[in-house]
């Protein structure tokens, strides 16, 4: 009964997110539906760092070099996959999607080994130098692709076709991915292993003497963090005629930081809001030019100043609608 009861709400979602994927599509200019997919990209980036960051509380600042390994692989892959499934199935939304969604999860490995060839030795560090093994990394592997000739090198990946690489991203499969990671790291942040990982983040000398297998764990949640920022990257790759590197500079890591701090550490509740604010602030902000990150930094700023924990704080956004709206206990006993 509970399968059938979930199965029920996963097709009125999915409903629900094609039915205003058709509204947009058909309703809304092109500029609008690229801040609603930056949006939900940034979520699933916010979501993901926030798992290690946040939860884990371990400093990594090089993120955006595991969004680029994602978005090369999902778009080496999908342009070398579409013509394949078109000429199996035909074209059409089953191909795109097919591409699509095999692209993405190529990506995701692609990302998820990365950081596992990443974290394995740089875990074992701690504080700031853990932070500067993780910025090295990021930029390790973007001038690696900087030079791989066979990727376009810095002038860019766009594939065989003169219009470049397909445009596959579109509002359901961005949402769908972005729900489905949400759940996963949720479940994993409420399960023993993420209250593990929060004894980590509170004193990892004292989860070590309570045999907590700390590096083991750390690695697991940097891979998985670096597997949805390769989802991420491919979703956003599908967006552009073309991908380049600088596409994943460092400033592009410290926006990933920068949503999870405005949110609240540890809150996914939090990355979730910060994921969107930045994306809707930075684009809103954009006909602003040369004054564009100005405003942004001072913006920041005063957030900062007023709400220094985040804007909810390291709790859930349910946590803080309950203290506020909700009744008290004795109150409800009465």
């Amino acid at each position: 009964m509970q399968l059938v009861r979930r199965l029920a709400v996963a097709s009125a979602i999915g409903l629900v997110l094609y039915g205003i994927g058709l509204w947009l599509q058909g309703g809304v200019i092109e500029y609008v539906q690229r801040i609603v997919f930056l949006a939900g990209i940034n979520v699933i980036l916010a979501v993901g760092l926030n798992l290690i960051n946040g939860t884990t509380g371990q400093f990594s600042i090089g993120h955006a070099g595991f969004m680029a390994v994602g978005a090369y692989g999902a778009a080496f892959s999908g342009v070398k996959l579409q013509p394949v499934l078109q000429n199996w199935i035909g074209a059409g939304a089953v191909a795109d999607g097919l591409t699509l969604n095999v692209g993405l999860l190529v990506g995701a490995l692609l990302a998820g080994l990365t950081g596992l060839l990443v974290g394995a030795p740089s875990l074992r560090l701690r504080g700031d130098y853990l932070a500067v093994v993780t910025l090295g990394f990021g930029e390790v592997i973007r001038i690696s692709f900087n030079n791989a000739k066979f990727l376009g090198a810095a002038t860019g990946f766009s594939g065989d076709s003169p219009s470049g690489l397909p445009a596959l991203t579109t509002f359901f499969w961005v949402y769908a991915w972005a729900i489905a990671i949400l759940i996963l790291i949720r479940n994993l942040t409420f399960s023993q292993t993420g209250r593990s990982l929060a004894a980590i983040r509170e004193d990892e000398i004292a989860a070590e003497a309570m045999a907590t297998p700390t590096t083991r764990l750390k690695v697991l949640a940097f891979s998985l963090s670096a597997a949805s920022a390769g989802i991420a990257g491919g979703l956003f790759a599908f967006m552009q005629p073309s991908i380049r590197p600088e596409d994943f500079r460092f400033d592009k890591s410290i926006d990933m930081i920068v949503m999870i701090i405005i949110g609240g550490l540890g809150s996914i509740s939090g990355a979730v809001v910060g994921g969107i604010f930045v994306a809707v602030t930075l684009e809103l902000m954009r006909d602003l030019q040369q004054y564009r990150l100005v405003l942004y930094a001072l913006l920041l700023i005063v957030i900062m100043l007023v709400r220094p924990q985040g804007l909810l704080g390291s709790r859930e956004l349910s946590e803080v609608l309950r203290s506020r709206f909700g009744r008290p206990k004795a109150q409800a006993a009465k």
